[in-house]
């Protein structure tokens, strides 16, 4: 996209913003768990719409078309780049394409919803660029060996453990919380119930404090855990975690454990 048209499209969509309710960006490492996260989510709050994001991709197990990723191809999705369809969007992996439509903003937008977006971290920062006031949410698994059991349990559902494809996603997970300071809140993903809970809080405090939207009985305890989200108030619940992970304390190496352990079978 030409700057200029970057520009013009910045300042419509923020000045949309205001009617559609808020944006949220939600990005984590592959096997964090973050599709349960919003599906319990929405299950809690009601007017949240998810943006079903754009891939060149296959679909993998029993995955649907328009149910988990809108499937299509890679001459189709440079066409639509090209007539400024999308949000964002990135190349992964130097291979398949991914991105949000703008079209379902357009759709929260006219029903007076927020929208969250479940991105990656570059397209992440393409938003926020261009919607600053887009709230922001990084999702972290508690320890490398978690992610991998998580991972490895997902490709036995798809039907193909593949330990080569397996140890290049876990080394792209340690890349990828490496930008975890870009983003407004944080949330682990070791307890379900309690992940979900603050994630809730994250977006009903939003609502409270940019709309003036209530939230009754539970305003003080909503707004107290969603405020222990925010990156700022964080540092003590992540620094076990990015040392995990070798990105903050030790000698700054990665020292993913790649191994077999008993509990992955």
């Amino acid at each position: 996209m030409r700057r200029s048209e970057a520009s013009n499209n910045e300042t419509s969509l923020g000045e949309d913003r205001y009617v559609a309710g808020i944006l949220f960006i939600f990005s984590a490492p592959s096997g964090s768990g973050k599709s349960t996260l919003v599906s319990e989510l929405r299950k809690q709050v009601k007017d949240v719409d998810f943006s079903i994001s754009w891939t060149t991709r296959p679909p993998r197990g029993s995955e649907e078309n328009g149910r988990e990723y809108h499937f299509t191809t890679k001459e189709e999705f440079e066409r639509m780049v090209g007539e400024g369809q999308f949000l964002e969007h990135a190349q992964v992996f130097g291979n398949h394409y991914y991105g949000t439509a703008r079209q379902s903003l357009d759709e929260a937008r006219r029903v007076g919803h927020d929208l969250l977006l479940d991105i990656d971290v570059q397209g992440a920062a393409q938003v926020r660029s261009r919607m600053p006031e887009a709230v922001s949410i990084f999702v972290l698994p508690p320890t490398p060996k978690v992610l991998r059991t998580r991972l490895r349990n997902r490709m036995r559902a798809e039907g193909d453990v593949n330990e080569a494809e397996l140890y290049r996603r876990l080394s792209e997970a340690a890349k990828e919380i490496e930008n975890y300071r870009e983003y407004s809140y944080i949330l682990i993903n070791d307890i379900l119930d309690r992940a979900v809970a603050q994630l809730e809080a994250i977006v009903l405090a939003e609502r409270y404090y940019r709309n003036a939207e209530p939230i009754a009985y539970r305003s003080s305890r909503v707004l107290e855990v969603a405020a222990g989200c925010r990156l700022s108030n964080s540092r003590e619940r992540l620094k076990p975690v990015l040392e995990a992970f070798g990105i903050e304390g030790g000698n700054g190496q990665q020292q993913l454990p790649f191994g077999d352990d008993p509990d992955d079978d």
